[in-house]
């Protein structure tokens, strides 16, 4: 029987021999995990086995660079991926570790029923609990906030947090609310902003995380920046980052000039409507944005050039109100769909 595939898409890996870190297409199956060079290639180039294999994540063993998780085959060989946000790290993590899991209990891989079970006080889900302080209701409210001669964007303090977690009732009292938000902090959900939360999160205290109003904080896949007073012109270029994320992952992008085709990380933000795009495999400074307000974007089945690059399906079009064409391909039909829709609203309601 031919194992079972669970997950595909875009992740970053860590090569083996150079250690540089590159876009690869990972197809994730009942008995392992194979990596492509491109989505169209129809060999691997390579394939972990998943038996008898160990997963850590968050795995912190590089620094600046979050959102990475480490499988360990059996014959001790490791290997490092990092997604482009928290959900999407949570989702490979999950199904990777059901996995191996299913493997050692000699069982076939299903799916866990998404009906909510009952948990103790103490069982406390990182994941759902982080999606709680999101909300933009009845959670976290992210704030533009002053310190030492800098502006810090979508943050809050640690004290926040703490106080938050306590009047909804997640944790009884200062110190256990403390050992969440730590908790949160080590599992890459949040992360430090300011130089006391960061010095506080290198520290080896058992509780990294700090409670009190002078630490600053972000949401890991927030719209979090941090400027200095400057010029007007770079007041006007953070400008494009005030808007909250409506949605973000890697699509492939068709270059301007070459026309050749690469995967590149993007963020949607919304007020105002901007589409900012990266190279995932490096930092957080983008490549390039597309303004669209007034944009225009369509699913297309053709793009000049693409078929020589091996481009095909899930295509489509994004046109700003400049006449500027921008060609991308999602990874299957539905992210099309879902992508199509958002740039959609974010084109008509941002400015």
């Amino acid at each position: 029987m031919e194992p079972q595939e669970i997950r595909e898409g875009y992740l970053v890996k860590k090569g083996t021999v150079l250690n540089s870190w590159k876009a690869v297409w990972v197809m994730l199956s009942e008995d392992g995990v194979e990596f492509y060079k491109k989505k169209t290639d129809r060999s691997p180039k390579g394939m972990i086995p998943l038996k008898g294999a160990t997963l850590i994540s968050p795995c912190q063993d590089f620094g600046k660079r979050t959102l990475v998780f480490k499988i360990t085959t059996e014959k001790k060989q490791d290997h490092f991926f990092q997604a482009s946000h928290v959900e999407e790290r949570e989702f490979w993590v999950k199904d990777i570790k059901r996995a191996i899991a299913c493997l050692q209990g000699g069982k076939r891989f299903a799916r866990k029923s998404t009906r909510r079970s009952i948990r103790l006080p103490d069982a406390v889900n990182l994941n759902e609990l982080y999606l709680l302080m999101k909300d933009q209701d009845d959670g976290v409210k992210e704030l533009k906030l002053e310190q030492e001669n800098r502006v810090f964007n979508h943050c809050f303090t640690g004290a926040t947090v703490v106080e938050w977690l306590i009047s909804k009732e997640k944790a009884r009292n200062r110190p256990e609310a403390l050992m969440l938000a730590t908790g949160l902090l080590n599992e890459g959900f949040l992360q430090p902003a300011g130089d006391l939360s960061k010095e506080g999160a290198e520290s080896a205290e058992q509780t990294s995380f700090l409670d009190e109003t002078k630490a600053l904080y972000y949401f890991a896949d927030s719209g979090f920046f941090c400027e200095g007073y400057s010029s007007d012109e770079d007041v006007l270029l953070k400008e494009e980052f005030r808007g909250n994320i409506i949605k973000q992952g890697c699509l492939l992008k068709q270059g301007h000039r070459r026309k050749n085709w690469k995967v590149r990380k993007f963020i949607l933000r919304d007020d105002p409507a901007y589409m900012h795009y990266y190279d995932p495999t490096k930092g957080d400074d983008p490549l390039g944005s597309v303004h669209l307000r007034g944009a225009v974007v369509t699913a297309v089945e053709f793009v000049p050039d693409a078929k020589k690059y091996d481009i095909d399906g899930n295509l489509f079009e994004i046109i700003t109100s400049d006449e500027i064409h921008y060609f991308l391909q999602a990874a299957t039909a539905e992210e099309r769909k879902e992508w199509i829709k958002a740039i959609q609203a974010v084109s008509k309601s941002g400015k």
